[in-house]
């Protein structure tokens, strides 16, 4: 349970986000039904995959956005007493608030005591969630006391859909408005509909909202007066009401659009549901709330320290889910950066999945499967951006949406100094690294050979394409070269003395395509030979094209200086920055890009960098493998490289992104494991404390939340499927004491029990083949129904 207590403008942002209810098809923020979006309340609901595009014109530019749509409220409930102002309009106020989140469940329960103008003081009660099982329905519970008054209670339910897309300050510059009016009205007397559709995308969005009223337990037949106009329908109920009664409202809604399958029309769908549908709340909730116990038998992370950690690690998991789960598979949706919880982002899918994959891989490698799929089928869009940039093979974009399209932003607001700038960030080529990577760790968890075959291996070798064609030869050097491109960073756009933007031979992204060129050798051979030689036949690879991969693969330039790795040709020309001073000036410095743009200078100027970057390399690459990359290029690896580089570039690094302290938290997991459980901490409460001052708000971190609960699932386990072997060396930091939970690994579900001095695995019974497990140096064979004890002192 997680306790959200009191109330103030500052926090309702915060609480409604974290108090998002969800099930990978749709979620709906956690916002008093009572209020509509006044600059401090937002209700949000956002179905996943369901965007629209824009126009606005913006200091002479037209400026084109897609953005996830805010579709209308279903939660809109109000009420008012004698003919009295209804709760939530002005001149209301909130005598007492209390959010209590019920994680085991899915249930959010409110607790209020609100005032109207008159004096009017209602004790109130409010359950709701959006049913995991039945991926269509989701259900609000009100109970509404009169507490110093008797007379006539009004109730207002209604399907709201003059909702706009305002939820991003930064953003209401823009045009917001996304949905049309189709049709509105009464199917029956406990039914009313509503369906719009998207202006541009033209994307149907249908509710149904069944609304029943109860006292002492007996429904009380109170025909609703229904009022509709345009995107609006609403029923309203009069009942008296004593000093003291209870009345309860029950109000469950349908929701469908155009893009579900296995239905004829989304408005009809929803009003055969609402209209048919005849369980109680209760009823529907217990289907709920099984599915959710179920989730949770596949998701358990035992852990050996405090009830507050452990809460919060279930919060994280919780969003996750409710963000992407099995009722995603079938939709054609990917992984959205900021989650179904706001508009931050506008929604889009980023690299932020590569925090969130390793989770679900070896949780729920059917969710995985159907997520990359997201990818698969944007893959001639990918050939088609390769080559708009004059590159070959598949360039997947910075930011994707409906159709993979790069809908990455060509300007950008500073807020602090309210000008729009230039942005360059559809230069992240590295998204094409993460993509091949979360296609190899999913296979190698999974053994998936057959999606391997049909979706995956096509995909790592048009990466491997691009990467080859965007390398350019320097003859002087014999090396390969990559050149005009953003790494992690972001606070590099590029050098302080050049017009165009790109940076040169940034060590992320050349590492990371010699590391995607030799997955592209390894996929043809893992792949059966006719298979290997069908797809090469399939995609015109010839001897000739691999023998330039293996070559790019063995010259690939890397820079280094004072005994580190170089983020980017150049890094140690940049000056260094006075962070004490910027920190006395200004207290909090994630953003610095805002701060010094704000001053008329740039972070192009320094050493510093938004993010990790070089350090990105330790957290997705063992020691072994980074040591592989660069002995296959010729440099000279010594031990102590990682330490130097961690050393260099940890106080350069302004944890401008929440995905900063996972990555720095993992890296430190086995050089300082006391430093890396305090920034663990400080990770798990990134979203709860909002450490970025206002973003939570506006859509929770999903990488930021995902990376976390891997630190406790490969990290501190020390876990790695690699080779064909499941590889577990832990590291558990004293204050976490063990570590329990299940995975799936190649169709076997395996049980680790990790404590600081024992590893116990033990493989389920079943048909499959034996599993090889690997510590330190020894490989064991462990058969279904087996267990290994490993002592780790």
């Amino acid at each position: 349970m997680i306790d959200l207590d009191g109330w103030s403008p500052e926090q309702v942002g915060l609480y409604e986000a974290l108090g998002t209810v969800g099930n990978g098809y749709v979620a709906t923020r956690g916002a008093a039904p009572e209020t509509t979006a006044d600059g401090v309340h937002y209700p949000g609901t956002y179905f996943a995959g369901v965007f629209n595009r824009l126009t606005t014109e913006v200091e002479g530019h037209r400026v084109e956005n897609e953005s996830i749509v805010n579709a209308p409220n279903w939660l809109a409930l109000t009420f008012r007493a004698d003919g009295g102002a209804w709760f939530g309009d002005e001149g209301t106020s909130v005598l007492e608030h209390h959010l209590a989140f019920d994680l085991r469940r899915c249930l959010l329960t409110r607790r209020a005591r609100l005032r109207d103008p008159e004096g009017h003081v209602v004790r109130l009660v409010q359950r709701r969630f959006v049913s995991m099982r039945d991926r269509h329905l989701a259900g609000l519970q009100t109970t509404i006391v009169a507490e110093n008054w008797s007379g006539r209670l009004e109730v207002r339910s209604a399907l709201d859909g003059t909702v706009r897309n305002t939820g991003v300050a930064r953003y209401r510059d823009l045009d917001d408005l996304h949905l049309s009016h189709v049709e509105a009205g009464a199917h029956d007397d406990e039914v009313v509909y509503l369906t719009v559709e998207t202006n541009q995308s033209h994307i149907r969005i249908a509710e149904a909202a069944r609304t029943r009223l109860f006292r002492d337990d007996e429904q009380v037949v109170a025909p609703g007066e229904v009022v509709t106009a345009d995107r609006y329908v609403a029923q309203q109920f009069r009942i008296d009401v004593v000093s003291g009664d209870e009345v309860v409202v029950e109000k469950i809604v349908a929701l469908f659009t155009s893009r579900d399958e296995g239905i004829s029309e989304p408005g009809l769908e929803a009003r055969d549901w609402a209209a048919n549908f005849g369980e109680s709340f209760d009823t529907l909730f217990v289907r709920h709330a099984i599915e959710w116990h179920h989730l949770w038998n596949r998701m358990q992370i035992e852990i050996g320290t405090d009830g507050d950690v452990a809460s919060l690690v279930h919060l994280l998991e919780l969003h996750v889910l409710q963000t992407v789960s099995d009722n995603s598979v079938g939709s054609d949706v990917g992984v959205p950066a900021r989650g179904l919880h706001g508009e931050a982002y506008r929604g889009h899918v980023f690299w932020d999945e590569v925090f969130v994959f390793p989770f679900l891989s070896l949780r729920f490698p059917q969710l995985t499967r159907a997520l990359l799929l997201y990818r698969y089928r944007r893959l001639d869009q990918a050939r088609r951006n390769a080559a708009e940039a004059g590159y070959a093979g598949a360039m997947f974009p910075w930011q994707s949406a409906s159709n993979g399209r790069d809908e990455t932003q060509t300007l950008h607001l500073n807020p602090k100094s309210g000008r729009w700038l230039a942005d360059a960030s559809h230069l992240q080529r590295h998204v094409n690294a993460a993509v091949s990577l979360n296609i190899w760790q999913y296979f190698q968890a999974s053994a998936d050979l057959e999606f391997l075959r049909d979706f995956g291996a096509e995909m790592i070798l048009e990466i491997a394409r691009f990467w080859a064609s965007i390398a350019t030869y320097n003859h002087g050097l014999d090396r390969y070269e990559i050149n005009g491109v953003m790494g992690p960073d972001e606070y590099h756009e590029g050098y302080p003395d050049r017009d165009e933007p790109g940076l040169d031979n940034n060590a992320y992204t050349n590492i990371m395509a010699v590391w995607c060129l030799c997955r592209a050798f390894d996929v043809l051979e893992v792949l059966p030979p006719v298979s290997a030689q069908e797809l090469k036949e399939l995609l015109g690879i010839t001897e000739a094209e691999l023998d330039h991969w293996n070559d790019i693969s063995h010259k690939m330039r890397v820079c280094f200086h004072d005994g580190v790795i170089s983020q980017f040709e150049g890094f140690e020309h940049l000056e260094e920055l006075d962070w004490e001073h910027y920190r006395q000036v200004y207290g909090d410095i994630h953003r610095l890009d805002r701060i010094l743009e704000g001053e008329g200078d740039t972070t192009n100027r320094y050493k510093l960098s938004k993010q990790p970057d070089v350090m990105m390399l330790f957290y997705l690459l063992s020691a072994e493998e980074l040591t592989d990359v660069l002995v296959r290029l010729g440099y000279r690896y010594d031990g102590g490289l990682i330490g130097r580089s961690v050393e260099y570039y940890a106080p350069r690094t302004a944890h401008g992104s929440t995905l900063s302290r996972v990555v720095q938290a993992w890296i430190l997991a086995r050089q300082d494991r006391g430093q890396s459980w305090k920034i663990f901490l400080d990770a798990l409460h990134s979203d709860m404390d909002d450490v970025q001052g206002g973003t939570t708000a506006e859509g929770i971190h999903l990488g930021a939340m995902g990376g976390v609960i891997d630190l406790l699932q490969r990290c501190y386990s020390g876990i790695e499927t690699r080779e064909d072997v499941l590889r577990i060396n832990p590291v558990i930091p004293p204050e976490l004491g063990r570590l329990a939970f299940d995975i799936r690994y190649r169709g076997h579900l395996v049980m680790l029990d990790l404590t600081p001095e024992l590893a116990r695995v033990r493989v389920d019974l079943d048909e499959g083949a034996p599993i090889s497990v690997q510590y330190r140096r020894l490989v064991h064979e462990v058969q279904p129904g087996g267990t290994l004890e490993i002592p780790l002192v």
